[in-house]
């Protein structure tokens, strides 16, 4: 099975088929997806250009897709190599037990589905490597009441995601499963007696 860099490179080879080079692009998103792969390419589509259903988009375009997608990976490689560095340090000191952040990121290795959209219509529209900086600045710091990527505080309880946890607050601005590790105690119990109200694609 081809690994992202591969993949990468066959979308990169303008000698390889353009139909081949839509399907690398698409194949990249079972490597690293944060929205999850329908949102993740609905996103992407949108901000290089072509539609989702386009089977001949313009090359360049492919391109500035990747370009956008590997600009973010980098972004989440960088923060998953220092969570592991931080971790064995912890280990080394005797702390064995993990935190909420460890918990949450157990469910998100690799990437896949850190900003996690439910509705793969709705999503940020900000470029992907300045959703997970953002996100990874709340992960870093004290929790609060709003969504880590559009400051929302709109946020709803949804049951039933297509992910897991299989139930979380959905930021009502953006469309992102806000992680619990960055909200207060007290914005969980909000979300959790408001009502999902229906998301309007941004």
């Amino acid at each position: 099975m081809a690994g992202f860099r591969s993949l990468a490179r066959q979308v990169r080879d303008p000698k390889s088929d353009l139909a081949l080079r839509r399907y690398s692009l698409r194949k990249c998103l079972e490597r690293f997806a944060p929205y999850g792969h329908r949102a993740t390419w609905d996103h992407l589509c949108a901000r290089a250009g072509f539609g989702p259903e386009d089977r001949s988009p313009d090359p360049a375009r492919l391109v500035s897709a990747l370009n956008e997608l590997e600009a973010a990976r980098a972004v989440w490689l960088a923060y998953e190599a220092g969570f592991a560095e931080r971790r064995r340090k912890e280990k080394h000191d005797g702390l064995r037990r993990p935190g909420s952040v460890d918990d949450w990121h157990r469910c998100t290795w690799g990437g896949f589905g850190v900003a996690w959209c439910d509705d793969p219509d709705v999503h940020p529209h900000e470029p992907l490597a300045e959703v997970l900086r953002r996100l990874i600045a709340a992960l870093e710091r004290e929790p609060g009441t709003a969504c880590p990527v559009c400051a929302d505080t709109a946020l709803a309880w949804k049951h039933g995601l297509a992910h897991e946890p299989s139930a979380g607050a959905v930021c009502t601005g953006c469309g992102i499963v806000v992680p619990a590790p960055v909200l207060t105690p007290e914005a969980v119990t909000q979300a959790r007696s408001r009502a999902l109200r229906p998301l309007v694609s941004v």
